[in-house]
């Protein structure tokens, strides 16, 4: 992704968390208080880090955004952010343990990880663009149909226009549901550069992914090898091993629920993901990961039911996005009123015709406000990703210095 001047998230995100700021100097004081109680400095700021993780987690899950939509989507991103931030701030405040063995090990990994999450983003962006694509087939639609006033009858050349709109609209979501099943399509490039040919799978850096690139593959590639840390490992670190295994879950978590909601290239049917019960996150984020599954399901047997059923071609969902379902419901049942061969629409199919026209209006409106922020969230994410890999770097650096 190119660079850009994001200021940060936006205003009715900002009391998702408290600032970084806020919480290191609660923090700092809560130390000082129960340091003399007993517990050292370290082990309460490993334990305030996986109580905070666990409240911004709980926080998605009882969110009154509704489920999936991008206002949904956004808050996932703001606690994302939030989780970053406070465990970069771990890694720099311990940057001498983290040079070394076994935690330079699992440092490692975690950075390894961010890469592939890079690409993932990258993927993210081009399919908030693919949407972007869809929604000016809905202005088109609008168009046509406000071409008269609503108190005279739509005419034939209107039907006509907006009829060829939402058969462009269909056969571009269903061209992108089979291209995203193969890691061989041909996508269009939000970023106006193609990949090096040459470049390493799962590695690039670049401001877009390549043809073979696959969401399915990535993903698999984050998840392998991320288990729990050992016993072992967590006394020898003196407990940071517990923070580097978090934010890998948080990350994969993020990742996966972006490309469950966003179109992307080869995007997997089914994303595993477990966690042990032991930490205070777990519940709620495999809670989250269970309804994404479920709703997944559910659009899958809709789609079903509705390719089956009726007669006009229905699009498969292209990703789980609330905006996206909607786009594909309004504008189903809007062809199935938009017909020029079929007698003058009149009565309470024109009142019905009109209703329809409304709902598609909330959904281009809705696209139309949110997915700019959402897109400069994603590159925001992007930047943090990689600030906090050069911060890892430079401490995994100390080991030969």
């Amino acid at each position: 992704m190119p660079a850009t001047d994001y200021q940060g998230s936006s205003a009715p995100f900002a009391a998702l968390g408290r600032s970084i700021l806020s919480i290191r100097r609660e923090q700092v004081h809560s130390m000082d208080d129960e340091a003399g109680a007993g517990g050292s400095a370290l082990e309460i700021e490993l334990d305030s880090f996986q109580r905070h993780v666990a409240d911004l987690f709980q926080d998605l899950a009882s969110s009154s955004e509704e489920f999936l939509s991008i206002s949904w989507i956004r808050q996932l991103l703001e606690a994302f952010l939030v989780c970053q931030e406070e465990f970069r701030a771990i890694l720099l405040s311990n940057a001498a343990a983290v040079a070394k063995p076994p935690l330079d090990r699992l440092v490692v990994e975690y950075l390894d990880r961010s890469v592939k999450a890079l690409d993932v983003c990258n993927a993210i962006r081009d399919g908030i663009e693919q949407i972007r694509q869809w929604r000016r087939y809905l202005e088109i639609v609008l168009v046509a149909m406000a071409a008269e006033p609503a108190a005279r009858a739509f005419g034939e050349g209107q039907l006509r226009r907006a009829k060829k709109a939402l058969s462009d609209l269909t056969v571009a979501m269903i061209e992108d549901k089979e291209q995203s099943g193969s890691v061989l399509a041909h996508r269009n490039r939000s970023f106006g550069r193609t990949a090096a040919p040459n470049r390493a799978h799962g590695r690039s850096l670049s401001w877009s992914v390549s043809r073979s690139w696959s969401a399915a593959r990535q993903l698999q590639a984050m998840a392998s090898s991320l288990a729990a840390p050992r016993a072992n490992d967590v006394a020898t670190t003196s407990g940071l091993a517990v923070p580097v295994y978090t934010m890998s879950c948080v990350l994969l978590f993020a990742m996966s629920a972006l490309v469950s909601v966003i179109p992307c290239q080869d995007r997997p049917l089914q994303t595993h993901f477990s966690a042990p019960r032991g930490f205070p996150w777990a519940t709620a984020m495999a809670s989250l990961h269970d309804r994404i599954l479920e709703e997944s399901k559910k659009r899958d047997r809709k789609s079903f039911s509705l390719s089956s059923s009726s007669s006009s071609s229905s699009s498969p969902s292209s990703g789980l996005m609330k905006e996206i379902y909607e786009m594909e419901r309004c504008s189903r049942l809007l062809g199935e009123l938009v017909d020029p061969a079929q007698p003058p629409i009149g009565g309470e199919k024109e009142a019905e015709l009109r209703q329809r026209l409304l709902e598609l209006t909330a959904v281009c409106d809705s696209l139309k406000v949110g997915l700019d922020p959402l897109e400069r969230q994603v590159r925001d994410v992007f930047h943090r990703i990689v600030r906090s890999r050069t911060d890892g770097l430079d401490c995994l650096a100390q080991s030969s210095t």
